[in-house]
């Protein structure tokens, strides 16, 4: 399993919500550039960049700060958050992002996901937001009135590969991931899942990995690491534990 810290952004600041909720915003001192530099000299691969006011406006609002981020390190960086339209995934790739993330669009919008993947292939990763079994959209702020698993069922029909699924009862809180529904959600599909949500100890990490889930493939990590409850470092030894 790959470990991806998260650098979510808010008016260029570096934050985390807890539960999803842009009323329970934790803000870091640290500039989003500095961090994510720092990030891969402690061992990080890629970096996963969530532009939460994109996500909330539907469209990108960070892409300035996202190019700083881009240019102080040299390892791939993941973006999500108000990528909507082709344009966008261009805007984004324009300033140095390697993989792309699309959210509500390719939960309201199948035919996006098709046309992404068509012009950028494995670059693309759609990500759903699941809360009780539904999925969430528009910044986690509505109800799509589809279930995590007929969406999942529908994208690996379009060929997604590369998903994140984020349990935002769990995210940013630092109490520990959801293993229940981390292995349902793995086997509702083929395809390539990244975990986020509640990380908050090494114990967490080696529980993830220990599940032995074969796609299963990596884990997203923000929160613990900006408050220094482990190191990178760390977190990749217990995350090469696994039962795969």
């Amino acid at each position: 399993m790959r470990l991806l810290p998260a650098i979510d952004l808010i008016g260029g600041n570096t934050v985390r919500l807890r539960k999803g909720d842009y009323g329970q915003e934790i803000r870091y001192d640290e500039d989003p550039a500095a961090a994510a530099a720092r990030f891969e000299a402690e061992g990080a691969e890629i970096l996963h960049v969530v532009d939460l006011d994109g996500a909330k406006a539907g469209r990108p609002e960070q892409l300035d700060t996202v190019s700083r981020i881009c240019s102080a390190v040299g390892i791939p960086v993941e973006l999500g958050g108000g990528l909507r339209t082709l344009d966008d995934l261009r805007s984004a790739s324009s300033v140095g992002v390697t993989r792309l993330v699309l959210g509500s669009a390719a939960i309201s919008n199948p035919q996006i996901v098709d046309d992404a993947l068509a012009e950028f292939g494995e670059r693309i990763v759609v990500s759903v937001d699941g809360r009780g079994g539904s999925v969430v959209v528009e910044g986690w702020t509505q109800g799509s009135g589809q279930s995590v698993s007929s969406v999942l069922t529908r994208l690996e029909s379009q060929g997604a590969t590369q998903l994140v699924y984020s349990a935002i009862e769990k995210d940013g809180t630092l109490e520990g991931p959801g293993l229940e529904e981390a292995t349902a959600v793995c086997e509702m599909t083929s395809g390539q899942i990244t975990y986020a949500g509640g990380i908050g100890s090494l114990d967490d990490l080696r529980a993830l990995a220990e599940l032995g889930l074969p796609n299963l493939a990596g884990v997203i990590v923000g929160r613990a690491l900006h408050e220094d409850r482990f190191t990178i470092a760390e977190a990749n030894l217990a995350l090469s534990h696994s039962g795969v």
